[in-house]
């Protein structure tokens, strides 16, 4: 039995969408901290059971009779690292067999605040724990993008701190589904994949694509991080949650998230999606 953390959640929940077009709703097991949250996974028939990263005994409990599990890595601003070597700790007791670990694309060492050191030292502790291990390092979600550049189609121009950076987009749906296949197939046992899209974009790609779909122009201005801030706190955004949309754009600067790898292309068997198709769908539905 596959078990699914994070089941309510975006990429948790769509990856439990994926599973069940290929393998039957009782081999699929769903850990969700409120259990009056997932009323629709009961009933497709997913077996959902209580557990909290911060409470060892329900993770154990939850384990019981898995074979693989899917960590769905903690959120930022939390104690990511206790919360996962929780997880890593129960499923060994519980008898896990195979632990699947999301953390983020690094294409460079460069150190993204809330991030990479907890990935690192989750990356760590699983290979160390005796558990058949694979880590599978995301890259940006084009479902992400607006928050970085705002929902509507901006006015005259793109203020982000991404310099020249690129970043190797990946819709969090293609996503599910790839990782939804490396569950459900064999070979990936201490295995490490990169899944991004099969090309890099710029802002400055962006903001010609937008130029064109909106038929006017759209321009990419680089900011620095203390305006791009200011700015994001000034829309209504926690200045820690302004601080880490920064960081975003200070980490494609350095070409973190800029790495293509085939991976996501082959499992998916197509090109997924490219940078105008998101932006079509997303800014200009309809049309």
């Amino acid at each position: 039995m596959i078990l699914v953390t994070g089941a309510t959640g975006g990429l948790g929940h769509q990856t439990i969408d994926s599973l069940l077009t290929t393998i039957p709703a009782a081999e699929i097991a769903a850990l969700v901290r409120d259990t009056s949250k997932a009323t629709g996974l009961v009933e497709r028939g997913v077996n959902v059971r209580q557990g909290d990263y911060f409470d060892y005994s329900s993770l154990v409990q939850a384990f019981r009779g898995i074979d693989k599990v899917l960590l769905v890595s903690a959120v930022a601003f939390t104690d990511r690292v206790r919360q996962h070597r929780n997880v890593i700790d129960a499923a060994k007791e519980a008898g896990v067999k195979h632990l699947f670990y999301t953390g983020i694309q690094r294409s460079t060492n460069f150190v993204l605040q809330e991030v990479t050191e907890s990935d690192l030292a989750t990356e760590a502790y699983l290979k160390a724990s005796g558990l058949f291990y694979t880590i599978l390092r995301n890259g940006y979600y084009f479902e992400g993008l607006g928050y970085l550049i705002g929902s509507e189609v901006p006015d005259t121009a793109i203020r982000f701190p991404a310099g020249e950076g690129r970043i190797a987009f990946i819709k969090r749906t293609e996503l599910a589904i790839v990782t939804a296949a490396l569950l459900t197939s064999e070979g990936h046992d201490n295995q490490e994949y990169t899944l991004t899209g099969s090309e890099a974009y710029s802002f400055h790609d962006i903001a010609r694509e937008l130029s064109a779909l909106a038929g006017r122009p759209i321009a990419y201005k680089s900011s620095e991080l203390a305006p791009y801030i200011a700015q994001k706190v000034a829309a209504g955004f926690p200045e820690g949650v302004a601080n880490f949309l920064a960081q975003w754009g200070a980490a494609a600067k350095h070409g973190m998230l800029a790495g293509t790898h085939d991976t996501v292309e082959r499992l998916l068997g197509r090109r997924p999606t490219s940078l105008r198709e998101y932006l079509k769908t997303t800014y200009f539905p309809g049309t």
